[in-house]
């Protein structure tokens, strides 16, 4: 049984082009609004906080921590475990963990760093390993 699973490919679009091509380089963006300072995640061109479009994207640190998690066991062909990891720039997103990570030892506040995966079609995927 294969321990790898299969990464859909992502599908880009102009607003978020940028977010995968740097994955492609193995960096991680977010974006910061210029206006009220805000970093936000998922990727888009006005602020969520101010509902400017004076946004910018930032290279994050890469580094956070589990807010929360849930493995999937049944029903897949590898088990695997999805998790919101809340970055050390303050926002929270929804990733998968890392292939070849121990299920059983992860938990809430567990400190992690970002990786990549490539895809289907042999783009990256940011995806997070325990720090």
């Amino acid at each position: 049984m294969s321990t790898v699973r299969k990464m859909p490919a992502p599908l880009p679009n102009p607003e978020n082009q940028p977010y995968w091509d740097a994955a492609k380089e193995g960096k991680l963006l977010v974006k910061r609004c210029k206006d009220c300072g805000e970093f936000h995640f998922y990727p888009r061109a006005i602020c969520p906080f101010c509902f400017s479009d004076q946004t910018e994207w930032v290279e994050s640190k890469g580094t956070g921590s589990i807010y929360s998690y849930s493995v999937m066991r049944r029903g897949v062909p590898v088990p695997f475990a999805i998790a919101y990891v809340t970055l050390d720039e303050g926002i929270t997103m929804l990733t998968n963990m890392a292939d070849g990570t121990d299920l059983d030892g992860l938990s809430i506040g567990q400190k992690v760093k970002v990786a990549f995966k490539a895809a289907e079609d042999g783009s990256a995927v940011p995806v997070f390993t325990p720090a």
